[in-house]
């Protein structure tokens, strides 16, 4: 006899149990269906980011940013620490304690909130039936309303540099070494590949990014990303623009690399190779052979502006639908399918989507870059103030990096902000909420911020689009 809801979610990742919690605060009996088991082998909720993404990598962010300080910044500020060790188990033991918290803590939301938890594998079957399979392998039938595919994504895989789980491992391997590699090598300097590379730096590693591309990190505004790499390099990471790997070799010292840079074949070796080229929806055996739910070329649901797939009652979130690859991206998807669901008229602006990068500075931004703004041919001014103006920062002893704001130069909408610096994660909200309502440079400039906060920087840019900063020098007029 088949169980019959609602709604039944396939994924319990950031889209899936966002998207279930709200279905079920709606109404609707929510079901939710999700493979993931924890290194005790037990299921656990939230997917790739609060298992092996976002959740227990900034944890070892903040460990090893901690440890980097107290080694060479701490004295400055007039502590001494003698005889500094490292326990890289206590520090992996955080790690997972952080990720048990959180992914118990989903559970606790679904009881609270009535969201019936399946611990295996779901496949849409037809309209309104999914075929659920638990871990042992026993099969049954859930009937719904509505499906929503929330499957997440994967680590994209080279087929000249196969995860082995040892010497060659994804994004998640990279998170569980017991010990520092004394020298690390990671293909990819985006987001996750310069995260990792950080977390590994801090603690010691050698560590080199081989990024095929010219530019680094070129889905950011161009003086954000000339001051990351900036940044980064004078850190000690080793970021090789222009190195397209062609081979690995793993040996018993290591991997052997081999890679190419303009006219030059390179070899070098490491203890450690991560992977880090990206991600890929995980939509294998997603859907039985006779379910029409159309992918495009790279395997992503197909969606409308409702997020309905090409097969009645089932739609899809998140990663699964395509970039931005993001976790608040995916959760607000999430919530938008669920109140659909429930006949209201939700909103989404991908226009004001934050994006973050955890390093030492951080990098965040927000709309459009200046060369996206430059190319769409639209009149616009800049306000720039750096960090080394702001009271706050420099009693942090954290002054590296700016605030980059570009207005409309006839309407002085806020097109974009860009920032690199001390806790901009949380200064691009102020932003995020001042694009969402249309605000101007000048509605910024007119709040009061508080002094002394790293907010004031956000503050003295945008009197700086009008060429009026109080505590920067204004730029000379050509």
């Amino acid at each position: 006899m088949s169980k019959e809801f609602d709604v039944v979610v396939i994924g319990a990742g950031p889209a899936g149990y966002v998207s279930a919690i709200r279905c079920a605060q709606l109404g609707m009996k929510t079901a939710c269906i999700d493979k993931w088991l924890d290194h005790k082998n037990k299921p656990s909720l939230g997917g790739t980011c609060l298992n092996v993404g976002c959740i227990p990598s900034k944890t070892l962010l903040e460990s090893s940013e901690l440890y980097h300080r107290a080694q060479h910044e701490f004295e400055s500020h007039g502590l001494k620490i003698d005889g500094i060790s490292l326990d890289i188990g206590q520090m992996q033991k955080r790690r997972v304690g952080v990720v048990s918290e959180l992914t118990g803590g989903i559970a606790g939301l679904f009881k609270a909130n009535g969201v019936t938890s399946f611990a295996g594998s779901g496949q849409v079957v037809d309209s309104g039936e999914v075929k659920f399979t638990d871990h042992d392998g026993k099969e049954e039938t859930l009937k719904a309303d509505h499906i929503i595919i929330a499957s997440g994504s994967e680590p994209v895989e080279l087929d000249i540099a196969e995860f082995d789980g040892q010497r060659i491992v994804d994004s998640s391997g990279a998170l569980e070494f017991e010990e520092v590699p004394k020298k690390l090598g990671v293909i990819g300097a985006g987001y996750i590949g310069v995260e990792l590379g950080s977390v590994w730096s801090r603690l010691g590693s050698d560590v080199t990014l081989l990024e095929a591309v010219d530019e680094f990190m070129p889905i950011a505004d161009r003086q954000v990303a000339a001051e990351g790499l900036k940044q980064f390099r004078k850190q000690g990471l080793d970021i090789q623009l222009g190195a397209r790997v062609t081979a690995t070799k793993t040996t018993k010292k290591g991997v052997e690399v081999e890679y190419t840079q303009g006219d030059e074949t390179h070899s070098v070796t490491f203890d450690k190779l991560i992977v880090a080229v990206g991600r890929r929806p995980h939509t294998q055996d997603l859907c039985a052979k006779g379910a029409r739910v159309d992918l495009d070329d790279k395997g992503f649901v197909n969606v409308n502006d409702h997020f309905r797939t090409s097969l009645p009652g089932v739609y899809a979130a998140g990663d699964v639908v395509g970039n931005p690859m993001l976790a608040h991206k995916g959760m607000e998807e999430g919530v938008v399918i669920a109140e659909y669901l429930a006949g209201q008229k939700p909103h989404m602006n991908y226009d004001v989507i934050p994006s973050v990068v955890y390093t030492a500075p951080e990098m965040a931004w927000v709309g459009k870059s200046e060369a996206q703004v430059k190319s769409a041919g639209t009149d616009y001014r800049v306000g720039q103030i750096p960090f080394a103006a702001n009271g706050r920062a420099k009693a942090m002893g954290q002054q590296a990096g700016f605030v980059k704001m570009i207005a409309d130069a006839n309407t002085d909408e806020i097109l974009g902000v860009h920032m690199i610096g001390p806790y901009v994660s949380e200064m691009i909200q102020e932003m995020v909420v001042a694009m969402e309502y249309k605000a101007s440079s000048e509605d910024i400039a007119r709040i009061i911020h508080g002094h002394p906060t790293l907010g004031e920087t956000v503050h003295e840019a945008a009197l700086a689009v009008d060429g009026r900063p109080i505590h920067f020098p204004p730029k000379k007029k050509k």
